[in-house]
C-alpha cells in the first residue's frame, strides 16, 4: 500500500479568514460534490482516472480509511469503497467496469511502475 496521503492545507488566499470550522465544513461539501459527481459518471473508469490524473475511486476511498484512522476510526477496506462507490465495490465492478483496454494498460503500466 502507498504511503499515506499528506492533506492539503487550505487556509490559503481568502480562504485563510474563513473560521476553521466553517471551512472544515465547507471542503467537506466540496468532497461530497466529488463523490457524488464519481458516482454518477460511471462511465468514467479507474484506469482512465489514474492515467490521467494519477488517482482514482479506489485512491479517494484509502484517504478516506486513512483520514477515519487519523481520527481514531477503524474502518475496514470494504466500508470505505462502499462509502465513495456508493454500494458495494463488486457491485459497482459488475455494473459498471469494463475490461481496460490493451493501450489504456500500457498507459497505465508506463505511469505507474511497480503499482
Amino acid at each position: 500500500m502507498p504511503a499515506p496521503m499528506k492533506e492539503a492545507d487550505l487556509a490559503l488566499g481568502a480562504a485563510a479568514t474563513i473560521d476553521p470550522a466553517l471551512r472544515e465544513s465547507i471542503e467537506a461539501a466540496a468532497f461530497r460534490k466529488l463523490v457524488q459527481h464519481l458516482r454518477e459518471r460511471t462511465d468514467v473508469q479507474n484506469i482512465d482516472m489514474m492515467n490521467l490524473a494519477g488517482f482514482c475511486r479506489n485512491c479517494l476511498s484509502r484517504w478516506f480509511q486513512e483520514a477515519a484512522a487519523d481520527r481514531g476510526v477503524a474502518l475496514e477496506t470494504p466500508a470505505a469503497r462502499e462509502a465513495l462507490y456508493g454500494m458495494p465495490y463488486k457491485d459497482w465492478q459488475a455494473q459498471h467496469q469494463k475490461e481496460a483496454s490493451a493501450e489504456q494498460k500500457a498507459t497505465f503500466a508506463a505511469a505507474n511502475p511497480g503499482h
